[in-house]
């Protein structure tokens, strides 16, 4: 249980948080969307244009909880708590640590989730995504580090405070 995976939406800060995380602990540092671009050869947003979303969640699922790792931190895409294999993988082989961030904060920071290949069903708002999600969040979590407010450093300082403690 030597790696820590953070979850939390996009753009909670997921990869950013992660790799200043994996610095200052001397790990290795790991964005599982980034596998998964390299394993199918195209971006997200392409496999899910066509896979579509069920297929996109199997890959996702395989990619991440084929990841064989120590030492390192881990930031799988927000749409992983959906992937029971990854999540089951990721508790037995780390701690979990939920960054969670205001609905308000994550509407502001991401923009346009199309282009950012955010998984939202057909009619879905990032609202209802949101809400859907904190919930699977919230039941995987070991740790969880509320963001709001906080500057990068506060945020990364609550994170190691928190794995410490």
């Amino acid at each position: 249980m030597d790696n820590i995976i953070f979850i939390g939406m996009p753009a909670s800060g997921k990869s950013t948080i992660g790799v200043v995380t994996a610095k200052r602990l001397g790990y290795g540092f790991i964005d599982t969307d980034l596998l998964i671009q390299e394993q199918e050869g195209c971006l997200l947003k392409d496999i899910i244009k066509e896979e579509g979303i069920d297929g996109f969640l199997k890959i996702e699922d395989r990619v991440n909880a084929e990841v064989k790792v120590s030492h390192t931190v881990i930031s799988p895409g927000g749409s992983v708590v959906y992937c029971e294999n990854a999540m089951r993988h990721y508790k037995e082989i780390g701690t979990v640590v939920y960054l969670q961030t205001s609905y308000d904060t994550i509407s502001r920071r991401i923009g346009d989730a199309e282009k950012r290949g955010v998984v939202l069903k057909k009619n879905q708002t990032l609202k209802d995504l949101y809400e859907e999600r904190r919930v699977l969040f919230e039941k995987y979590a070991d740790i969880t580090v509320c963001e709001d407010g906080l500057t990068l450093e506060e945020t990364i300082g609550k994170v190691l405070e928190a794995l410490e403690g």
